[in-house]
């Protein structure tokens, strides 16, 4: 009985596998459906009938497939990803950069997904009236050489993470590279870098002694501040204000 059960379970994943490459999306619903008959808990066919619905433009019978998915599978990312495509379809953002965040990190160098998610974070704050005008998909670190031009950042609406460095710093040099990851990773926040060296001034009116030192704004205020952090407080702090920031 169960091994007819697998047989019958395969005919219709293969079935409804020929049917989706044909583009008979509903036939091929309804063939991964038949399988589902006999192994209801198989995500693998709720995925690929997400994929269908998807295609038909059914895209909350494709959210309620991938939540079938993910239930029985949690850690399975292609049906979160059909899941975040779905949502963003059905214009759910903020559930859309929830599960765009949750991919960005299990696939740190899909550009797809960094810009779906860039996309998702515009779109959700846009909905909730927020200035948007600064956000911008893969920028770079932006260097702060007067303390006119920092005040102007730090006080804007949104998040600003202010970095203070040397190029001839030991840890800096090593930390660098994450941070300009980090930039690239989050990009609903503003990053910013201040060399002590080149700019003292600037140095100095934000009393840094120590670098590299980190501070982190929010809407004007300044809400943390690092010196010397190891690269997964960094990390952490970052995420932490990106995720309160969408």
């Amino acid at each position: 009985m169960i091994l007819n059960n697998v047989r019958l379970v395969a005919r219709a994943r293969a079935q409804g596998n020929e049917l989706f490459k044909a583009a008979k999306f509903s036939d091929a619903s309804i063939a991964y459906g038949e399988g589902l008959k006999y192994d209801p808990s198989n995500p693998v066919l709720h995925c690929n009938r997400a994929a269908c619905w998807w295609k038909l433009d059914r895209w909350e019978k494709a959210v309620d497939d991938c939540n079938e998915a993910l239930r029985i599978q949690p850690t399975y990312t292609k049906a979160l990803l059909r899941r975040a495509m779905s949502y963003s379809k059905l214009e759910r953002w903020a559930d859309c950069v929830r599960d765009y965040e949750v991919l960005r990190k299990e696939l740190p160098a899909d550009t797809e997904v960094a810009e779906a998610l860039f996309h998702a974070q515009v779109a959700l704050k846009t909905t909730r009236g927020e200035d948007v005008s600064n956000m911008k998909f893969g920028g770079e670190v932006e260097m702060v050489t007067s303390v006119e031009q920092l005040y102007a950042a730090t006080r804007s609406p949104g998040v600003s993470v202010v970095y203070f460095m040397s190029s001839v710093n030991q840890q800096c040099i090593q930390i660098t590279p994450a941070v300009d990851s980090l930039c690239s990773e989050c990009p609903s926040m503003n990053f910013l870098k201040v060399n002590v060296e080149d700019s003292p001034t600037v140095a100095k009116a934000e009393n840094v002694r120590i670098v590299p030192t980190f501070k982190i704004y929010k809407d004007g205020a300044r809400v943390k501040e690092m010196i010397c952090p190891t690269l997964h407080v960094l990390r952490y702090s970052v995420r932490h204000y990106a995720v309160s920031s969408s």
